[in-house]
């Protein structure tokens, strides 16, 4: 069931998107060549728990069987697409990363990821990176009231293939708020469904996931760890947003 959220639903959602955004400023404050993902995670566990706020990620219980999720955040290098475990392998120039951070304040939850460059990378990682963060704003641009989830997908899926890029299908964004997640769906690509249409008060975190080359994936043995089939690098951009009577609002900013 889809849940419209009342304002101070709202509120207490803005100030944990707060904590997430306060997070990535830190890690983008520590990322560069010799750093640990696991020192990463640390550093941003330390600023969630000192903003009021608890990691939502922490302890989640994995889908298919394996070990419950083991960090506050996921740090996924270079082909590796969400879900990556931090670990004590030092980041190395040329790499990139991206970081997806949720935080709980008083009951509901921010998430947002970016994608980080490692030092000086190459051209076409950072075109990679900006085309993905450019798709969520192309897809928010449709997050109005009266308009379909499928609107944003489009929106998504066509700014990004016209990049010469794709987007990963077996995972979507969704709605968020007492839960991590939360219906609907929110798919960055088209669907046969039209899904619901969008009203004041729904709140979504809308997330691309754009490969370098193919869409397809695999999961490693740790069953968390997505990564590109091919091997090719991956990107991701996400924000919590919540639909308005004019402008979506971002509340992980």
């Amino acid at each position: 069931m889809i849940t419209i959220k009342s304002q101070r639903e709202i509120d207490l959602m803005r100030k944990a998107g707060h904590i997430v955004a306060m997070a990535h400023r830190r890690i983008e404050e520590l990322i560069a060549p010799g750093i640990t993902t696991r020192e990463l995670d640390r550093a941003a566990e330390e600023v969630i728990r000192k903003l009021g706020g608890i990691p939502s990620f922490k302890g989640v219980p994995n889908p298919y069987g394996g070990i419950d999720f083991p960090a506050s955040i996921c740090a996924s290098v270079n082909h590796e697409v969400i879900h990556g475990i931090p670990n004590d392998i030092p980041l190395k120039e040329g790499d990139i990363v991206s970081i997806d951070i949720g935080a709980i304040y008083e009951g509901y939850h921010g998430d947002a990821a970016r994608t980080y460059e490692v030092g000086k990378v190459s051209p076409e990682a950072k075109r990679l990176i900006a085309v993905t963060r450019e798709s969520f704003y192309k897809g928010i641009e449709m997050a109005r009231e009266g308009m379909r989830i499928r609107d944003i997908s489009r929106a998504i899926q066509q700014y990004v293939e016209q990049n010469g890029y794709s987007v990963v299908r077996d995972f979507v964004g969704h709605g968020i708020g007492r839960e991590m997640h939360e219906e609907p769906q929110i798919p960055n690509f088209v669907t046969l469904e039209r899904g619901p249409r969008l009203r004041k008060g729904m709140t979504l975190a809308i997330e691309p996931m754009v490969n370098e080359g193919r869409w397809e994936v695999d999961i490693l043995s740790n069953k968390w760890t997505v990564v590109t089939k091919d091997g090719k690098l991956s990107a991701h951009y996400e924000n919590t947003i919540v639909v308005t009577e004019n402008e979506p609002e971002i509340l992980t900013e």
